[in-house]
């Protein structure tokens, strides 16, 4: 076992991996050997150690098997320590998209859905957090996209900074707690809802206490927007590294999105930045396309990235609004534009992102925008919260 572990720290190297993953990493390494001393383990047990055993060795996995290790870990089937091993080892290195793919295709039978008819137009603007704070642009995009006549099931949930979607929709007062009959008139009245992810992704439970004693990001981090639960099938999804967009976009590739774009910033946002150029993979059914794209392509100008960064909630709340109030002009609003105009433009609502620029622009000055977020704010609390968990 002594030398497993030498030759695991010699493959790994000291360099590629933060301390304490690295440790969980030779932690994981010894469980599996104790393993192959046990042959009463579970079959799923085993089901799953055959899958770190492939990866471990530095093998990456098709979608068919990383979707039955899935199950397994989505089901509640194994041990902690064999999910840690699973997603630690994993976490050494970038998933490949079919691992991506296989993982989804698990996390979308699992969700609680809703069910709207032609999922394929709907749009989300979610991305996988992790990246440096600014304000919302995101939830904001969605609301300028949904005033503009595009329907937005925005998926979210809460952030470790405490300004996450979920907390400064709360401070907009939405409801964020409703049930599907009461997200779906959101949808269909307002032209937006909030699926906040621990009511659709009830499966998930099984892994947290995993995830919280790992301490670090781990493929969870990126499955979330590849799980709509109401299958959206156009996303502007941001990542928090630029080696996660080309897997994504093949993951959702194979997961048969309509059109969607994968972004990450030169300055490391995981949105489309108003201060620096961002690298941009489009995708559909038919391939991948790679541009960048910064505000000066798209008639804006370039802002330091602190007039778009919010240190609290409540100044998080006040940026939003600001962005999409008329007369509000500044990097917030610019920024709130590029994301909007993408999402206008993934929907066909545009004939090209600049014109999606224009569009979200006159529709912010009309008053429309701030006028849906009122509509949903009412819908949304129609209803008493539900609490079904």
């Amino acid at each position: 076992m002594t030398r497993l572990i030498e030759l695991q720290m010699d493959r790994v190297g000291g360099d590629m991996i933060d301390q304490p993953l690295f440790k969980w990493y030779l932690a994981s390494v010894f469980l599996l050997g104790c393993l192959g001393y046990h042959s009463d383990a579970m079959s799923e047990t085993e089901q799953l150690a055959d899958a770190v055993s492939k990866i471990k060795d530095g093998q990456s996995l098709s979608v068919d098997e990383m979707s039955s290790a899935f199950r397994v870990i989505m089901g509640g089937g194994a041990p902690d320590g064999i999910i840690g091993a699973f997603l630690g080892i994993l976490a050494t290195r970038v998933p490949t998209g079919d691992e991506l793919c296989g993982a989804a295709i698990v996390m979308r039978e699992c969700v609680t859905r809703i069910d709207f008819p032609d999922p394929g137009t709907l749009v989300d603007t979610c991305g996988t957090g992790g990246a440096p704070k600014t304000f919302n642009v995101s939830t904001a995009a969605g609301i300028v996209a949904a005033a503009c006549g595009v329907r937005v099931a925005k998926h979210g949930n809460r952030s470790r900074t405490g300004r996450g979607s979920a907390e400064v929709l709360e401070q907009l007062g939405i409801n964020i707690e409703i049930d599907v009959a009461t997200q779906r008139e959101c949808l269909e009245k307002a032209g937006i809802c909030f699926c906040y992810a621990p009511r659709h992704h009830k499966a998930v439970a099984h892994v947290m206490p995993v995830r919280k004693q790992l301490g670090f990001p781990t493929i969870f981090n990126l499955l979330g927007p590849l799980t709509n639960p109401c299958s959206a099938g156009r996303q502007l999804l941001g990542v928090w590294d630029n080696r996660y967009v080309e897997p994504m976009a093949m993951a959702l590739q194979s997961l048969g999105t309509s059109k969607s774009v994968i972004v990450h910033s030169n300055d490391g946002l995981d949105e489309i930045s108003i201060a620096a150029p961002t690298r941009m993979m489009y995708v559909s059914k038919d391939g991948l396309v790679e541009e960048q794209v910064d505000p000066e392509s798209l008639g804006l100008r370039l802002w330091g990235l602190q007039s778009v960064t919010a240190t609290s909630l409540s100044e998080a709340k006040e940026i939003l609004l600001k962005s999409i109030t008329k007369g509000q002009e500044g990097g917030p609003r610019d920024m709130v534009l590029m994301s909007a105009a993408v999402s206008l433009f993934l929907a066909e609502h545009v004939e090209n992102v600049r014109e999606g620029v224009e569009l979200a622009s006159k529709t912010i000055d009309s008053g429309q925008v701030l006028d849906t977020l009122h509509h949903w704010v009412e819908i949304s609390n129609t209803h008493i919260p539900s609490t079904d968990r």
